[in-house]
């Protein structure tokens, strides 16, 4: 008899390919384009175009976190080098995006990057490729959720300072810790207890991302002060010491980049999304290209307004911006209204980011990748949220925040990990993409209802892709930016480095790495053998 693994591990397992066909008029139009891929529908599929739009724009949350991330510009490129960084980044990430929603109309499932670089790997490879690639997306979203609990919470404590000064001599770091905590805790309760309305609820936010846009704009435009043309658009500084200009900016071009990131975020919600292989890459470029506008509007603007940088760090060092917008409105309650609004925003995309990562924890385990995979990828019948696996998000989170007690410096690398891993993920996947579309071995759709975009199978297009030239190029430009932000993801913000200064992510990320190739070796490459099939 064969074992359980066998049956299910799909058929690149020993022995013949098997073809398995389904009917589509036994599934509904979405289960079966699941099916074909090998994996069943258990989620619920509550998502539409809009509200996963809202879902992207909500995640991404360009320009609050370009507000947020406004000092690491400044310091290494300058008011100049954050207009133009910007609109590198902007198209760069547009180029990137393209290609990710040609890989998720090929296969839109909650596993996303794995799935498409075990499809794409050749046979030697493709094990190993693929869960190292699980491991990347896993460790970058995580990141990303830790340092957006502690963004919020700082925040707040940012908020108290702006209300109450005095708060200044008996500032700590555990004291923001500990409300990043109860900030996680509220965004747990939204994905697992009032799970099933969470596309209602960013459908709501995406409002208030809106509006609040020019409830910000308006303000710093008709009352404050604005500085000259020539000291926005021509004025570059290099505070970091670097040998030249054009390396400075390329090491302060990581707060845009960070103001960028989770645009897959999408993606792992494709198994509750309606026709999620036409309304997944729509959702991702129109809310790139909505942020985009917004954030470029919002930079700007802010440059216009900010007056000393000097002394808006006096005033409040933990995020300047606030101080910008009290010397704008020359109120406190005012610009704390202001600042309530980007901090509404950073919660709601921390929310987002907590279902994506549960939603690749879940796949991953569904695909027995993750230690505890037997209890990380159940799903509650009442509620069909993977609860397990939420959970974990928000302890691993919770975890990762105490490293800000003992050292913040320290917990920075986990926001720079968030880059640097997940952009490794997207050029695992692009690059691979890449290959087979110039070796041609990507085919036209079938309609035939047998398995294709999985391991072993007939790799096939999906029904939004770049055709033709255009294609090739905009996926090798798309390659070589991933590996021009990977590199600087790693670089300190300063030339002469010290402890206070250093960027630890290179020691987070290979200590990262190294425990998944000694889990694979010990454990997972007798248990991972790739995307399962489920029927």
């Amino acid at each position: 008899m064969t074992s359980d693994l066998e049956t299910k591990a799909g058929p690149y397992v020993n022995g013949p390919t098997l073809v398995r066909q389904y009917s589509p008029t036994e599934h509904s139009r979405d289960d079966a384009a699941l099916a074909r891929l090998g994996k069943k529908a258990v989620l619920k599929r509550n998502f539409g175009f809009l509200t996963i739009m809202g879902f992207s724009c909500t995640v991404l949350v360009t320009w609050e976190g370009c507000l947020i991330t406004f000092l690491t510009g400044l310091q290494n490129g300058g008011p100049s080098g954050l207009v133009y960084g910007f609109l590198v980044v902007w198209f760069g990430t547009f180029s990137v995006f393209v290609v990710i929603s040609e890989l998720v109309s090929m296969a839109p499932t909650s596993g996303g990057q794995y799935h498409w670089v075990s499809m794409l790997a050749p046979p030697y490879w493709r094990q190993f490729f693929g869960y190292m690639t699980g491991w990347l997306t896993i460790a970058g979203w995580q990141a990303a959720v830790a340092s957006g609990m502690l963004m919020n919470g700082t925040m707040i404590q940012g908020l108290v300072l702006l209300t109450r000064p005095e708060y200044a001599d008996h500032m700590q770091n555990w004291h923001g810790t500990l409300i990043s905590w109860a900030v996680v805790m509220c965004a747990f309760a939204v994905n697992a207890v009032i799970g099933s309305v969470l596309a209602k609820f960013e459908g709501f936010v995406l409002i208030i991302h809106l509006l609040g846009f020019f409830a910000i704009l308006l303000p710093l435009i008709l009352l404050g002060e604005h500085t000259s043309a020539a000291e926005v658009f021509d004025t570059f500084l290099n505070s970091g010491n670097w040998p030249t200009q054009g390396l400075s900016l390329s090491v302060g071009i990581t707060g845009v980049v960070f103001a960028f990131l989770g645009g897959d975020a999408a993606i792992h919600m494709s198994e509750e999304i309606e026709n999620a292989p036409v309304v997944v890459p729509r959702s991702l470029l129109s809310g790139l290209m909505l942020n985009g506008c917004l954030g470029f509007g919002m930079v700007v603007t802010a440059l216009f307004c900010m007056g000393d940088i000097d002394a808006a760090l006096a005033e409040n060092p933990v995020y300047p911006y606030m101080a910008i917008f009290h010397r704008a409105v020359g109120s406190s309650s005012g610009a704390a209204a202001m600042a309530s609004i980007i901090l509404v925003m950073s919660f709601s995309g921390m929310t987002g980011a907590v279902a994506s990562t549960s939603r690749v924890y879940w796949a991953f385990a569904r695909d027995r990748g993750l230690p505890g995979w037997r209890v990380l990828k159940r799903v509650n019948r009442r509620t069909h949220i993977p609860f397990n696996s939420v959970l974990l998000t928000t302890c691993v989170a919770i975890l990762l925040s105490l490293i800000n007690i003992g050292n913040q410096t320290a917990f920075n690398a986990v926001m720079s990990i968030s880059i640097a891993a997940l952009f490794g993920s997207y050029f695992f996947a692009s690059s691979l993409l890449l290959y087979n579309r110039l070796t041609g071995k990507i085919q036209e759709p079938l309609n035939d209802g047998s398995l294709t975009n999985t391991i072993g199978e007939t790799i096939t297009w999906g029904p939004w892709r770049l055709r033709g030239l255009l294609g090739i190029a905009n996926n090798t430009f798309a390659c070589i930016y991933l590996i021009y932000v990977f590199f600087f993801s790693f670089w300190p913000p300063i030339a002469q480095v010290t402890l206070e200064n250093f960027n630890w992510a290179v020691v987070v990320f290979t200590a990262a790495i190294s425990f998944s190739l000694l889990y694979y070796a010990i454990w997972a490459r007798r248990t991972y053998l790739g995307p399962i099939i489920e029927f």
